[in-house]
C-alpha cells in the first residue's frame, strides 16, 4: 500500500516516516498513528500524520494495518 494515498492510511497503523528535517537524509521513524494531517486525498511526497510520540512527518511506508 502507498503512504501517498490518504484512505490507504488509518490511525492506530504502524508506519515509516520521514520528519522535516530528515527529508535530506531519508531516515525514517516508525511509529504508530494518532492523527492524519494531510486534508488532500493525496500528496506526492507522502500523507503528513502525527505519531503517538508527537513527531510528525511523511508516511514513507505502512509496516502493519490496524
Amino acid at each position: 500500500m502507498s503512504g501517498k494515498i490518504r484512505k490507504n492510511i488509518q490511525l492506530g497503523m504502524k508506519v515509516m516516516i520521514v520528519e522535516k528535517h530528515n527529508q535530506k537524509t531519508g531516515e525514517l521513524t516508525e511509529g504508530t498513528v494518532a492523527k492524519i494531517l494531510t486534508n488532500s486525498s493525496s500528496h506526492p511526497h507522502g500523507i503528513k500524520v502525527r505519531l503517538d510520540s508527537r513527531k510528525v512527518g511523511r508516511v514513507q511506508k505502512i509496516l502493519q494495518s490496524s
